[in-house]
Protein backbone atom coordinates (compact mmCIF):
# COMPACT_ATOMS: atom_id res chain seq x y z
CA UNK A 1 0.00 0.00 0.00
CA UNK A 2 2.99 2.36 0.42
CA UNK A 3 3.85 2.90 -3.32
CA UNK A 4 -0.06 4.34 -4.13
CA UNK A 5 0.68 7.78 -5.20
CA UNK A 6 -2.89 9.61 -5.38
CA UNK A 7 -3.59 12.96 -7.39
CA UNK A 8 -4.87 15.34 -5.07
CA UNK A 9 -3.98 18.52 -7.18
CA UNK A 10 -7.34 17.69 -9.07
CA UNK A 11 -9.73 18.49 -6.68
CA UNK A 12 -8.48 20.71 -4.39
CA UNK A 13 -6.32 18.88 -2.52
CA UNK A 14 -9.03 16.10 -2.05
CA UNK A 15 -9.76 12.60 -3.36
CA UNK A 16 -13.01 10.44 -2.28
CA UNK A 17 -12.23 7.55 -0.44
CA UNK A 18 -14.68 4.74 -0.69
CA UNK A 19 -14.80 2.55 2.13
CA UNK A 20 -16.37 -1.36 1.26
CA UNK A 21 -16.40 -4.05 3.55
CA UNK A 22 -13.55 -6.39 3.83
CA UNK A 23 -15.65 -9.59 4.14
CA UNK A 24 -19.32 -8.48 2.50
CA UNK A 25 -17.95 -6.10 -0.15
CA UNK A 26 -21.02 -3.84 0.54
CA UNK A 27 -19.68 -0.19 0.28
CA UNK A 28 -20.04 1.06 3.76
CA UNK A 29 -19.58 5.01 3.07
CA UNK A 30 -17.75 7.85 1.07
CA UNK A 31 -15.50 10.28 2.77
CA UNK A 32 -12.63 12.82 1.35
CA UNK A 33 -9.23 12.38 1.92
CA UNK A 34 -6.40 14.77 2.31
CA UNK A 35 -2.70 13.72 1.46
CA UNK A 36 -2.25 14.04 5.22
CA UNK A 37 -5.26 11.83 5.98
CA UNK A 38 -4.28 9.24 3.58
CA UNK A 39 -0.64 9.01 4.82
CA UNK A 40 -2.37 8.67 8.03
CA UNK A 41 -4.68 5.21 7.25
CA UNK A 42 -1.32 4.07 5.74
CA UNK A 43 0.44 4.46 8.65
CA UNK A 44 -1.80 3.02 11.16
CA UNK A 45 -4.13 0.86 8.97
CA UNK A 46 -7.25 2.54 10.44
CA UNK A 47 -9.27 5.00 8.43
CA UNK A 48 -8.89 8.33 8.80
CA UNK A 49 -10.52 11.36 6.52
CA UNK A 50 -10.36 14.96 6.15
CA UNK A 51 -13.92 16.61 7.27
CA UNK A 52 -14.81 19.17 5.15
CA UNK A 53 -17.03 20.53 8.03
CA UNK A 54 -14.74 20.77 10.96
CA UNK A 55 -11.33 21.43 8.31
CA UNK A 56 -9.27 18.75 10.32
CA UNK A 57 -8.37 15.03 10.29
CA UNK A 58 -10.88 12.43 11.35
CA UNK A 59 -10.45 9.38 12.58
CA UNK A 60 -13.58 6.81 11.69
CA UNK A 61 -14.64 5.72 15.32
CA UNK A 62 -12.46 8.34 17.31
CA UNK A 63 -15.62 8.87 19.59
CA UNK A 64 -18.00 6.31 18.93
CA UNK A 65 -15.38 3.58 18.98
CA UNK A 66 -16.06 1.92 15.75
CA UNK A 67 -12.83 2.01 13.43
CA UNK A 68 -12.71 0.72 10.19
CA UNK A 69 -9.59 -1.54 10.36
CA UNK A 70 -7.87 -1.70 6.98
CA UNK A 71 -6.60 -4.48 5.15
CA UNK A 72 -6.17 -3.34 1.29
CA UNK A 73 -5.93 0.39 -1.07
CA UNK A 74 -6.58 0.83 -4.35
CA UNK A 75 -6.75 3.91 -6.57
CA UNK A 76 -8.59 3.80 -9.69
CA UNK A 77 -7.18 4.15 -13.20
CA UNK A 78 -7.06 8.04 -12.61
CA UNK A 79 -5.13 7.95 -9.64
CA UNK A 80 -7.80 10.35 -8.32
CA UNK A 81 -10.31 7.94 -6.20
CA UNK A 82 -9.17 5.52 -3.59
CA UNK A 83 -11.02 2.22 -2.39
CA UNK A 84 -10.35 1.04 0.81
CA UNK A 85 -11.51 -2.87 2.14
CA UNK A 86 -11.98 -2.19 5.82
CA UNK A 87 -13.38 -4.57 8.44
CA UNK A 88 -15.39 -2.52 11.10
CA UNK A 89 -15.61 -2.38 14.34
CA UNK A 90 -19.38 -2.05 14.87
CA UNK A 91 -21.91 0.28 13.04
CA UNK A 92 -20.55 2.60 10.18
CA UNK A 93 -23.17 5.66 9.77
CA UNK A 94 -24.17 7.58 12.77
CA UNK A 95 -27.60 6.44 12.63
CA UNK A 96 -26.90 2.79 13.76
CA UNK A 97 -26.74 0.77 10.70
CA UNK A 98 -23.65 -1.26 9.07
CA UNK A 99 -23.44 1.04 6.19
CA UNK A 100 -24.50 4.88 5.48
CA UNK A 101 -26.51 3.75 1.97
CA UNK A 102 -29.60 2.35 3.86
CA UNK A 103 -30.40 -0.51 5.68
CA UNK A 104 -31.02 -3.20 2.85
CA UNK A 105 -26.84 -4.01 3.73
CA UNK A 106 -28.65 -5.51 7.15
CA UNK A 107 -30.06 -7.97 5.50
CA UNK A 108 -27.40 -9.99 3.31
CA UNK A 109 -27.21 -13.57 3.65
CA UNK A 110 -24.21 -14.24 1.77
CA UNK A 111 -21.33 -15.74 3.91
CA UNK A 112 -19.11 -12.79 3.64
CA UNK A 113 -22.04 -11.16 5.72
CA UNK A 114 -21.88 -13.75 8.11
CA UNK A 115 -18.28 -14.07 8.49
CA UNK A 116 -18.31 -10.51 9.32
CA UNK A 117 -20.76 -11.39 11.93
CA UNK A 118 -17.87 -13.79 13.16
CA UNK A 119 -15.31 -11.55 13.19
CA UNK A 120 -17.27 -8.25 14.98
CA UNK A 121 -17.87 -11.11 17.26
CA UNK A 122 -14.25 -11.85 17.86
CA UNK A 123 -13.59 -8.41 17.91
CA UNK A 124 -16.45 -7.05 19.98
CA UNK A 125 -17.45 -9.55 22.50
CA UNK A 126 -20.52 -9.69 23.22
CA UNK A 127 -22.44 -11.55 26.61
CA UNK A 128 -24.62 -14.00 25.73
CA UNK A 129 -23.03 -14.93 22.30
CA UNK A 130 -22.75 -18.28 21.13
CA UNK A 131 -20.10 -17.38 18.67
CA UNK A 132 -17.63 -15.31 21.91
CA UNK A 133 -19.14 -18.61 24.22
CA UNK A 134 -17.12 -20.65 21.64
CA UNK A 135 -14.66 -18.91 20.99
CA UNK A 136 -13.54 -18.50 24.56
CA UNK A 137 -13.20 -22.16 24.89
CA UNK A 138 -10.19 -22.27 22.71
CA UNK A 139 -9.44 -23.54 19.43
CA UNK A 140 -9.66 -27.24 20.72
CA UNK A 141 -12.93 -26.84 21.44
CA UNK A 142 -13.84 -25.15 18.11
CA UNK A 143 -12.56 -27.79 15.67
CA UNK A 144 -14.23 -30.42 17.73
CA UNK A 145 -17.16 -28.93 17.31
CA UNK A 146 -16.61 -28.34 13.02
CA UNK A 147 -15.71 -32.34 13.73
CA UNK A 148 -19.23 -32.99 15.36
CA UNK A 149 -21.18 -30.92 12.98
CA UNK A 150 -19.25 -32.46 9.66
CA UNK A 151 -20.17 -36.20 11.09
CA UNK A 152 -23.84 -35.04 11.78
CA UNK A 153 -23.51 -33.76 8.16
CA UNK A 154 -22.63 -37.18 6.81
CA UNK A 155 -25.34 -38.77 8.35
CA UNK A 156 -27.99 -36.59 7.42
CA UNK A 157 -27.13 -36.93 3.59
CA UNK A 158 -27.61 -40.61 3.63
CA UNK A 159 -31.14 -39.78 4.15
CA UNK A 160 -33.86 -38.10 2.52
CA UNK A 161 -34.91 -35.15 4.78
CA UNK A 162 -33.96 -31.89 2.95
CA UNK A 163 -34.36 -29.82 5.98
CA UNK A 164 -32.59 -31.48 8.18
CA UNK A 165 -29.51 -32.01 5.55
CA UNK A 166 -29.73 -28.17 4.98
CA UNK A 167 -29.77 -27.21 8.51
CA UNK A 168 -26.79 -29.71 9.22
CA UNK A 169 -24.57 -28.06 6.28
CA UNK A 170 -25.66 -24.37 7.37
CA UNK A 171 -24.37 -25.53 10.69
CA UNK A 172 -20.91 -27.57 9.26
CA UNK A 173 -20.51 -23.88 7.26
CA UNK A 174 -21.07 -21.79 10.65
CA UNK A 175 -18.88 -23.24 12.69
CA UNK A 176 -16.14 -23.53 9.62
CA UNK A 177 -16.20 -19.83 9.55
CA UNK A 178 -15.80 -19.84 13.45
CA UNK A 179 -12.88 -21.89 13.12
CA UNK A 180 -11.19 -19.71 9.90
CA UNK A 181 -11.60 -16.72 12.75
CA UNK A 182 -10.13 -18.37 15.86
CA UNK A 183 -7.00 -19.24 13.52
CA UNK A 184 -7.10 -15.36 12.15
CA UNK A 185 -7.85 -16.57 8.80
CA UNK A 186 -10.49 -15.55 6.44
CA UNK A 187 -12.84 -17.48 3.47
CA UNK A 188 -10.91 -14.97 0.49
CA UNK A 189 -7.37 -17.08 2.33
CA UNK A 190 -9.20 -20.35 1.27
CA UNK A 191 -9.95 -18.90 -1.77
CA UNK A 192 -6.60 -17.84 -2.83
CA UNK A 193 -5.56 -21.44 -2.29
CA UNK A 194 -8.06 -22.93 -4.27
CA UNK A 195 -6.67 -20.36 -7.30
CA UNK A 196 -3.59 -21.53 -6.89
CA UNK A 197 -4.65 -24.94 -7.31
CA UNK A 198 -6.98 -23.82 -10.38
CA UNK A 199 -3.75 -22.50 -11.99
Amino acid sequence: MDSLQPDFNKQNGLIPAVVQDYFTKKVLMLGFMNQEAFEKTQQENRVTFYSRTKERLWTKGETSGNFLEVRSMALDCDNDTVLIQAIPAGPVCHTGTDTCFGDEANTSTDLGFLESTIQNRKNNPQEGSYTNSLLNRGINKVAQKVGEEAVELVIEAKDDDKKLFLNEAADLMYHYLVLLAAKDFTLNDVIEVLKERHS
